[in-house]
């Protein structure tokens, strides 16, 4: 099972919040999900942004891999760096 850190769209028409889900890479965009690692809301100034960092790190070490709009957010919030630094500090 391939399965993916993506986005999962929330909210109303024009005011999108997104949850930032853990997915088989099969399933539909707002479909089943396999767990929730954060929210995302692009509508406030600054963007807010709220990561379980331990889910992030558990899941991308059992080879999830992000899409390019998770992996850019966990990037500013440092989560790809920690990851980095786990994998190759062994």
């Amino acid at each position: 099972m391939a399965v993916k850190i993506r986005l999962k769209r929330m909210g109303a028409k024009k005011s999108p919040f997104y949850r930032i889900v853990v997915a088989d890479s099969r399933s539909p965009r707002d479909g089943r999900q396999i767990e929730t690692v954060g929210t995302y809301n692009p509508l406030t100034t600054p963007a807010t942004l709220n990561i379980d960092e331990e889910k992030a790190l558990k899941w991308l070490a059992d080879g999830a891999k992000p899409s390019d709009t998770v992996r850019n957010l966990f990037s500013e919030q440092g989560i790809m760096e920690k990851f980095h630094n786990l994998k190759f500090s062994k």
